[in-house]
């Protein structure tokens, strides 16, 4: 019934996660409200580093891309589970090193990092940057031969894979604004010249083809294209790949008619395309790394919301209203995403109503759902929107001046707040009056 495998309906017909009662956690810590299972969090992260320590004898390492949700509470239990991080820009990195997460297993991404940016990861001993152009590149080792280090880097290539999902989180392809290029040499190019310079080691490869990606293909090629540029360089250069980050980009279940693969299979069937490639082409394994995000937070998350005002426009369409929207989700406005969603407090009941629900915010395009069937829907009602771990909080905004939702984890039937819900004051805090 459920798109989460930790969701049930409990004796009173409420909407469970993990052992928690969605209704009652609505009544003590309010609307909206994210909701995250950390047992589900930590099983999916296990789920991961079991697999490429099974398949890539422990020659490997998972980063959990922050992206998907960064918090100090999402950084614990990263490094607890013996994950690495992969983060976006200096913020990400501020939080990192807030946390005390170790920062040689940090590896930081971006197509246009700042001199501020870059300069306090080489500051903190960020183990790789992830350079994503000449005029970064360049930067970068002025950066760090002022400090008197040698920076190791890699590169993010565009293997020229066509990633099968919306065209606005296809990254692998030559017109993106991520990266290199194989097609046209920039990629041969800019190795080249770094593999000259003194203050960068540009000792590994990079590629990330996209996101919600629901076939195993793509990211075999992507191995197959990037282990063959592996073969290019050391033939060509010299230059020897030790390291291979393939990115992230599993499929998740939003809704029943997604059919994603088990995410220990990717893994799977790409570890044997990099043995092949490097028998072929006499290279070494690689020290694999790939960066899940989406996959390890995303099922484990729900918003719950209250149900407001419902508009029945005869013959046209039904609104249910809730107390939040694109503010605290604005996927739909962006990708036209779905999810599933329930009546918590009527988990049971058959959905028998075809609704649309919308936010509050004061545009006509802020839905969180369209044409969606639920329960029959009262004021007063909470509303569970289901896999919402990731791209939520960490896409939210305060649109119309609308404070952003709490984050509660949930674990042995426990909750506690990781991130407060802000306040009034916190929206003005940096006004100037």
């Amino acid at each position: 019934m459920f798109v989460s495998e930790d969701l049930s309906v409990n004796e009173k017909n409420h909407l469970v996660i993990g052992s928690n009662d969605t209704v009652e956690l609505a009544k003590e810590f309010g609307t909206p409200l994210y909701v995250l299972d950390e047992e589900l969090i930590r099983k999916n992260c296990r789920i991961y580093k079991e697999a490429i320590d099974k398949y890539y004898d422990g020659n490997g390492l998972v980063l959990y891309a922050n992206k998907a949700l960064c918090t100090a509470y999402t950084f614990k239990i990263a490094q607890e589970e013996g994950l690495g991080g992969d983060v976006v820009s200096g913020g990400e990195l501020y939080t990192a090193i807030k946390a005390g997460f170790p920062m040689d297993k940090i590896y930081f991404h971006g197509n246009n990092k700042t001199a501020e940016e870059l300069e306090m990861a080489v500051e903190n001993g960020v183990g790789h940057i992830i350079v994503d152009n000449i005029y970064e590149l360049e930067m970068l080792n002025e950066i760090a031969k002022a400090r008197g280090v040698v920076q190791n880097i890699m590169f993010r290539i565009k293997p020229g894979i066509d990633a099968h999902t919306h065209s606005y989180i296809r990254t692998g392809q030559i017109d993106s604004k991520f990266g290199v290029a194989l097609e046209n040499g920039e990629a041969f190019e800019i190795y080249e010249r770094a593999h000259m310079m003194s203050n960068v080691n540009p000792d590994g490869l990079h590629c990330h083809i996209g996101s919600n990606i629901f076939d195993v293909d793509p990211f075999c090629e992507a191995a197959e294209v990037m282990m063959n540029f592996a073969g290019d360089l050391k033939d060509r250069l010299g230059l020897e790949i030790k390291k291979l980050n393939l990115g992230g980009g599993y499929g998740i279940m939003y809704t029943e008619k997604d059919d994603p693969v088990p995410y220990d299979e990717y893994i799977k069937h790409v570890s044997e395309v990099v043995k092949t490639i490097a028998a072929k082409r006499g290279l070494n394994i690689p020290f694999i790394l790939m960066e899940p995000g989406r996959s390890i937070v995303a099922p484990a998350g729900i918003t719950l919301y209250t149900v407001g005002g419902i508009k029945d426009i005869k013959n046209v369409r039904k609104y249910v209203s809730v107390d939040g929207g694109m503010g605290d989700n604005p996927r739909y406005i962006l990708y036209e995403s779905e999810y599933a969603a329930v009546i918590a407090n009527k988990a049971g009941d058959a959905p028998t109503d075809k609704v649309t629900v919308a936010g509050k915010c004061c545009e006509s395009g802020d839905i969180l759902l369209n044409d969606t069937m639920l329960a029959p829907a009262e004021v007063g009602d909470t509303l569970a929107v289901l896999a919402t771990g990731a791209y939520n909080y960490s896409m939210a905004s305060n649109y119309n001046r609308i404070p952003r939702p709490a984050i509660v984890a949930v674990s042995g039937g426990k909750a506690k707040v990781v991130v407060k819900r802000e306040t009034y004051e916190d929206l003005i805090k940096n006004d100037v009056f």
